[in-house]
C-alpha cells in the first residue's frame, strides 16, 4: 500500500500595511510648511530640542520657551518643507549665537573663554544671515531686478527707458508718453503716421 506524504507549504504572509499619507487636512502647516502633519510635528520637536534652559529647569519655563519657538516659526510662516527646514535651522541659530554671546558676558572667565565663546557666535550669525538669505531667494524663486538711476546715451548709441527686470523689460511708454529713447542723429516721428517726420539736429547743429 503506497502512503502518500503531504506536504505543507508556510502559509503566505499577508502583505505589509502601507499607511497612506492623508494631506487632506493639515493642521501645522503654519509651523512646517507641509501638506502632512507628521512632517509638520517633527519640525517642531527639532525646533524647540536645541533650547538651553539651565541646569534646573522648571516645567513652566520650558513650555514658555517651546511656545515661543513655535511662535516663531508661525510668524516665519514656511509655505513647503524647505522652507520649514530652513525656519527651524533660522531658529537653532539664533539660539546657539545668543548663548555663546550669553557666556562670553560671563564674569570670571579666562581671556581664551571669552574670545572662544564671542568666536563661535561670530560664525553663528554668519550662518543665520546665510540661511535667511537662502530663505529669502527661495521665496523670491531667483528673481532680481536691477535699477538704472542713470544712462548716459553716446553719438550712435540707443536707450531704453523703463523697468528692466530679470525676465525682460517692461517700458514705461503707457505712464511716461514724453520718455522717448531714440539715438542722436535719428529721424522722430510724431504719433500721427501722416505727418511728416521730424528731423533732428545732430551735434553739430545744436
Amino acid at each position: 500500500m503506497t502512503k502518500t506524504k503531504t506536504i505543507r507549504r508556510p502559509a503566505k504572509e499577508p502583505p505589509p500595511k502601507v499607511h497612506k499619507l492623508d494631506s487632506s487636512n493639515p493642521k501645522l502647516k503654519y509651523i512646517g510648511g507641509s501638506s502632512f502633519d507628521a512632517w509638520n510635528n517633527t519640525i517642531a520637536g527639532q525646533a524647540a530640542a536645541p533650547i538651553w534652559h539651565g541646569h534646573n529647569p522648571e516645567a513652566e519655563r520650558i513650555h514658555e520657551r517651546q511656545v515661543a519657538s513655535l511662535s516663531l516659526l508661525a510668524g516665519i510662516s514656511p509655505n513647503d518643507e524647505f522652507e520649514g527646514m530652513l525656519a527651524a535651522q533660522l531658529l537653532a541659530s539664533h539660539n546657539a549665537a545668543m548663548e555663546c554671546y550669553r557666556r562670553a558676558m560671563i564674569a570670571e572667565q579666562t581671556l581664551e573663554g571669552r574670545k572662544e565663546n564671542l568666536g563661535q557666535a561670530n560664525k553663528l550669525s554668519r550662518t543665520h544671515a546665510t540661511l535667511l538669505e537662502a530663505l529669502n531667494r527661495h521665496r523670491s524663486k531667483g528673481q532680481q531686478k536691477v535699477t538704472v538711476e542713470h544712462v548716459h546715451v553716446h553719438n550712435g548709441g540707443q536707450a531704453v527707458v523703463g523697468n528692466v527686470e530679470g525676465g525682460g523689460v517692461r517700458t514705461k511708454s503707457e505712464n511716461q508718453p514724453h520718455a522717448l529713447g531714440y539715438a542722436p542723429g535719428q529721424t522722430l516721428w510724431s504719433e500721427n503716421s501722416e505727418r511728416e517726420a521730424v528731423p533732428v539736429a545732430g551735434d553739430g547743429k545744436r
